[in-house]
């Protein structure tokens, strides 16, 4: 995670307009991208979708407050939530 924050940072003007983000990652988790990632200022609209096995309530809550994730989902996500996620409805 703190490698593609690296890259992130360093390549603004690439940045994605989805990112989907695991929660549960080696090194860095989920919480530690988020935290960092939203001390950059990012100029474009910019979604993130936290992917969690964790169906754990203080997870989805806490993720609730980051003005950054659109949505909290359980993995493993369905082909229809995918595209539903990358058309904008979801």
């Amino acid at each position: 995670a703190f490698d593609t924050l690296q890259k992130l940072v360093t390549d603004k003007e690439k940045l994605p307009k989805i990112i989907f983000l695991d929660l549960n990652m080696p090194i860095w988790d989920g919480w530690q991208f988020l935290d960092e990632f939203t001390k950059i200022p990012i100029e474009e609209p910019l979604t993130i979708y936290i992917l969690s096995s964790s169906n754990n309530e203080a997870d989805i809550e806490k993720a609730k407050k980051y003005s950054l994730t659109s949505n909290y989902l359980i993995k493993p996500i369905s082909q229809s939530q995918l595209k539903d996620i990358l058309a904008g409805n979801l």
